[in-house]
C-alpha cells in the first residue's frame, strides 16, 4: 500500500515539475503572443466572405490579406469554396405561350480566411475596414 501511494505522489511532482517548464518556455521564447492570448482568449478567428462578383471579393479579401499583415499576424488562405449556382426560370408570358421561358442563374463566390492568434489590433483593424456594398462578412470567433 505504502508503495501504491508513493507512486502517485512522485506521478504529481513529475505532473507539477512538467508545467513549470512548459510555463518557463513558453514566457522566454513569445511572452507577447502567450499574453495577447489570455487578455483575448482567440485562438482563431475565421472569416468567410461571399459576393455575387468575383472581381469585388478578390478585392475585398485583399484589403483584409493587407490589414492582417500590417500587424504581423499569421494567416491561412484565401481559401475558395464552391460556388452556389441557383438557377430560375421565368415564364416570359403569363397566359398565353407558356413554352416561351427565361432562364436566369445567380452565382455565390465565397472565400475563407483563418487569422492565428489575432489581437486586439487586429480585430479593430478588421472592424473599421470599408468594403465595397455587395460583399457579405462573418466572422466567427474559435
Amino acid at each position: 500500500m505504502t508503495v501504491k501511494k508513493d507512486k502517485v505522489a512522485s506521478s504529481a511532482t513529475i505532473k507539477e515539475k512538467k508545467k513549470e517548464v512548459v510555463e518557463k518556455t513558453t514566457d522566454k521564447k513569445t511572452k507577447t503572443k502567450v499574453t495577447e492570448k489570455k487578455v483575448a482568449g482567440i485562438d482563431k478567428l475565421r472569416i468567410k466572405v461571399t459576393a455575387y462578383e468575383y472581381k469585388i471579393l478578390d478585392t475585398s479579401v485583399k484589403q483584409i490579406m493587407d490589414t492582417a499583415f500590417r500587424f504581423d499576424s499569421e494567416v491561412r488562405g484565401p481559401v475558395p469554396l464552391p460556388t452556389a449556382i441557383k438557377k430560375y426560370t421565368v415564364n416570359r408570358s403569363t397566359f398565353i405561350f407558356k413554352d416561351a421561358r427565361e432562364q436566369f442563374e445567380m452565382r455565390v463566390h465565397k472565400r475563407l480566411i483563418d487569422i492565428l492568434s489575432p489581437s486586439k489590433e487586429i480585430i479593430d483593424a478588421l472592424t473599421n475596414l470599408n468594403l465595397p456594398s455587395g460583399v457579405d462578412i462573418d466572422v466567427k470567433l474559435m
